[in-house]
C-alpha cells in the first residue's frame, strides 16, 4: 500500500502523515543499510544524499589509479533501493544538509526547505583533514569520492605525459616522482599499485621516458606503515612495497606542500647515538594526500544545536545504542560516530572507521528505532570484528582475520592474502554486474599488466595545480 510522503515542508507546515517519518542523511554503508532494513517497517522513510551514486569506496584507489571503471564501484541509489521504493515508503532526495534544527526536528537543505522528521539517522561519512593546513589541498588530493579519484588519476597520468614533453632532465625529474602522504591503508594501496603502473603498464608506451625510472615515495609521520595492524604484519607490508619499488620514509613529518613538492622533517641518528631533526625537501609535481581524515561538517553542527560531543576529529560521540543522550530519535552511523561495541558489556571497545563498522551501525540504528516504535528497549551496538585487511600490489597483501565468537586470530600475507583480499572486495561489491566487471578487469590486468581505465577529461591546462608555469623554478628547500 502506497503512503504518502510528503517529502519536504516549510518550516510553518505541520507534518500531515500520522506515520512515523525516518530522514536518513547519506546513503554510503551505513545509511543504505538503514534505509534495507526500514523499509519493511510502517515507516516513512526519506533518503537524502548529494550525489546519486553509491560508492564502493575501499576499491575507490583502483579508479583513481586507472585499474577500475567509475561504475564497477559506484550504482544509482535509486536503483540499488528500487525494490524498497516499490513498497511505497521510501523516498530519495539528491540534495546536501547543511544544518539540524533539533528545536522544530527538522534538517535543513541546500535550497532552504526543511525536512521534518520523527527520527533521524546521519550518515554523511568523512572528509579530508589536513591537520589546519587547508592551503595543501590544492596540491595534495585526497581520495574519498569519484571526484577525487578522477582528480587524482588526471594528475597521475598527465605527470607522465609531462615528462615526455620535458627535454631537461633535472626537470623531467620531479614529474617523474610520486609522494604519497600517510600510510594507512589508502595510502599502501595507492604507493603500491603507482609503482606497479610505473614498472609494467607504462614502460612500452612512451619514447623519451623510461616510465620504470619513476620514483614513488612513502611518506608516514608514525615509526610504522599501517599503524592499525600488528606489527609483524605492518613489517611485512613495508618489505612488500619495498620489493615492488616504493620507497618508505617513517617518521617523515610533513612540514610544507607546495606545487614543487614536499618539505619534511626526520630524526637523523649519528654514530654516536646523538640524534638531530634535518629538515629535506623532495621535489614532486605529484602529491597525495592519505594522512587524515576527519568527520562531516554536521557533527559540529550537530553539537551546536544539541550540546553532545565530539572528538577531534569531528566525530559525535555516541550512546551505546548509537543515538543521543539529549535526543534519543537522533542517531549517528558511520565515520561519523565515534562509537564503542558492547559485545563484552563489562568491556566496551572502539569500532574502527571500516565499512563492516559502518553496515552493523546503520542496521542497528534502524533496529532501535523500529524497537521504540514498537515500546521495547533498545539494545546497545555489538560489533562483530572480522579482521582487517590491505593489499600492497599485484600478489602482495596482510591480512589479521578474527574468527566471530572465538579468540583465534590468524594472521597471513603475500600471495595467500591477496586472493582473499580479491575474494573478499568481490563479494562485497554491490550488484552481480559488478561483480563480474570487477572480477574480469581485475583478471585482465593480472595476466596483461594493462589498465584501459586510462582516460581523462579536463585538460591539466584547465583545473589542475599543474598550470604553474613550467619555467618557474622550483621552491628551495628550508633552512636545516
Amino acid at each position: 500500500m502506497n503512503r504518502p510522503t510528503n517529502a519536504i515542508s516549510t518550516p510553518d507546515a505541520a507534518k500531515t502523515s500520522a506515520v512515523p517519518r525516518v530522514v536518513i542523511v547519506g546513503c554510503g554503508f551505513g545509511g543504505l543499510e538503514a534505509a534495507r532494513v526500514l523499509s519493511k517497517a510502517a515507516v516513512e522513510i526519506i533518503v537524502v544524499d548529494r550525489t546519486n551514486h553509491h560508492l564502493f569506496q575501499p576499491l575507490l584507489y583502483q579508479v583513481a589509479t586507472a585499474g577500475l571503471p567509475a561504475p564497477a564501484i559506484a550504482g544509482p541509489i535509486r536503483h540499488i533501493l528500487r525494490g524498497e521504493i516499490a513498497r511505497g515508503n521510501l523516498t530519495v532526495l539528491m540534495g546536501e544538509v547543511m544544518s539540524i534544527d533539533t528545536a522544530s526536528n527538522c534538517v535543513v537543505m541546500d535550497g532552504g526547505e526543511h525536512l521534518h522528521f520523527d527520527h533521524l539517522i546521519l550518515a554523511s561519512g568523512a572528509t579530508h583533514s589536513y591537520f589546519g593546513r587547508d592551503d595543501w589541498a590544492k596540491y595534495a588530493p585526497g581520495l574519498k569520492t569519484l571526484g577525487d579519484a578522477f582528480t587524482i588519476r588526471r594528475r597521475v597520468l598527465t605527470a607522465f605525459e609531462q615528462a615526455e614533453r620535458e627535454t631537461d632532465l633535472a626537470k623531467r625529474e620531479p614529474w617523474l616522482t610520486f609522494a604519497i602522504v600517510g600510510a594507512g591503508p589508502t595510502g599502501v594501496e595507492m604507493a603500491g599499485t603507482l609503482s606497479e603502473i610505473a614498472q609494467h603498464t607504462l614502460h612500452a608506451e612512451f619514447r623519451r621516458i623510461d616510465s620504470r625510472r619513476a620514483r614513488v615515495i612513502l611518506l608516514e609521520g608514525a615509526a610504522k606503515v599501517l599503524g592499525s595492524f600488528p606489527d609483524d604484519l605492518s613489517q611485512r607490508a613495508k618489505e612488500q612495497l619495498v620489493d615492488l619499488g616504493v620507497e618508505v620514509l617513517v617518521g617523515a613529518k610533513v612540514t610544507n606542500i607546495t606545487a614543487f613538492g614536499i618539505h619534511y622533517d626526520m630524526v637523523d641518528v649519528a654514530a654516536d647515538g646523538t640524534s638531530q631533526t634535518v629538515s629535506h625537501f623532495l621535489p614532486s609535481r605529484t602529491v597525495i594526500w592519505a594522512a587524515g581524515v576527519a568527520a562531516s561538517p554536521l557533527g559540529r553542527s550537530l553539537a551546536k544545536s544539541t550540546g553532545c560531543e565530539v572528538d577531534r576529529a569531528g566525530r559525535v560521540i555516541v550512546q551505546p545504542e548509537l543515538n543521543l543522550a539529549s535526543h534519543p530519535n537522533i542517531y549517528v552511523v558511520g565515520d561519523l560516530a565515534s562509537a564503542k561495541s558492547y559485545l563484552d558489556p563489562k568491556n566496551p571497545t572502539v569500532v574502527p572507521g571500516v565499512s563492516p563498522g559502518a553496515k552493523q551501525m546503520g542496521r542497528t540504528a534502524a533496529k532501535n528505532i523500529i524497537r521504540r516504535l514498537q515500546g521495547k528497549e533498545a539494545g546497545a551496538f555489538r560489533y562483530l570484528d572480522y579482521g582487517a585487511l590491505a593489499t600492497i600490489g599485484r600478489r602482495a597483501a596482510i591480512a589479521a582475520v578474527d574468527v566471530p565468537f572465538t579468540s583465534i586470530k590468524i594472521k597471513f600475507s603475500g600471495l595467500s592474502a591477496w586472493l582473499f583480499w580479491l575474494f573478499v572486495h568481490v563479494y562485497f561489491l554491490i550488484g552481480f554486474r559488478n561483480r563480474m566487471l570487477v572480477f574480469m578487469d581485475w583478471a585482465w590486468a593480472y595476466f596483461t599488466s594493462q589498465r584501459h581505465a586510462r582516460i581523462f577529461i579536463a585538460p591539466y591546462l584547465r583545473d589542475t595545480h599543474q598550470t604553474v608555469a613550467r619555467s618557474e623554478p622550483p621552491a628551495p628547500p628550508p633552512p636545516v
